[in-house]
């Protein structure tokens, strides 16, 4: 079944938008403080359409993130009351108590590491904020993080280009069952 060819095609068609910037803006943005969806999955595609603008997507993804994160603390250190019995509920709660040990021992590392990490960053912002940490290695640990790992995906991109796009295309549907069967298999294994 070819589901994720389709898919991937039109993820390439809105990448090469004239609003597309925006989006990735608005998503790196939200993915830092509340959002589940990383900014990856349209900085990808975004940088692989146009790799002579991935170093612009990976800025805009950088910047917009740190301020998403800044939102985050700013949730963490002034509503963390209303949003603890949510956060308690969901999947997301052994991640906060995770972030939280981490900034107990490692502060600026566990900021920095969350940033560059598949690690769900915006529970860090979260939990700094809860925490109070200092404003300013925080958002040097979100810039340094976050813009490694996203100038990182956007180097990639840019120097598989067009070659890299074919190949994906080709193997896209392969490499999205094999996903599947992946999260499907540790769901299994941790529930």
């Amino acid at each position: 079944m070819k589901i994720f060819s389709g898919l991937f095609q039109r993820a390439m068609v809105w990448a090469r938008l004239p609003n597309a910037p925006w989006y990735l803006g608005a998503l790196s943005f939200a993915e830092s403080s509340f959002f589940p969806i990383p900014p990856d999955v349209m900085l990808a595609p975004m940088s692989l359409a146009n790799p002579n603008k991935a170093w612009r997507f990976a800025l805009i993804t950088t910047v917009t993130s740190v301020l998403g994160g800044l939102f985050g603390y700013l949730i963490g250190i002034t509503m963390f009351d209303v949003i603890e019995p949510h956060l308690k509920a969901s999947h997301y709660w052994d991640a906060y108590l995770t972030a939280v040990t981490w900034f107990k021992e490692w502060g600026f590392w566990a900021i920095f590491i969350a940033g560059f990490s598949p690690i769900p960053y915006k529970v860090f912002t979260i939990a700094a904020g809860t925490l109070s940490m200092a404003l300013i290695p925080f958002v040097l640990a979100s810039a340094i993080g976050r813009g490694m790992r996203f100038f990182m995906v956007a180097g990639l991109m840019k120097w598989g280009g067009p070659s890299m796009e074919a190949k994906l295309h080709q193997y896209v549907d392969r490499i999205g069952w094999a996903t599947v069967a992946i999260v499907a298999v540790l769901f299994f294994i941790y529930r």
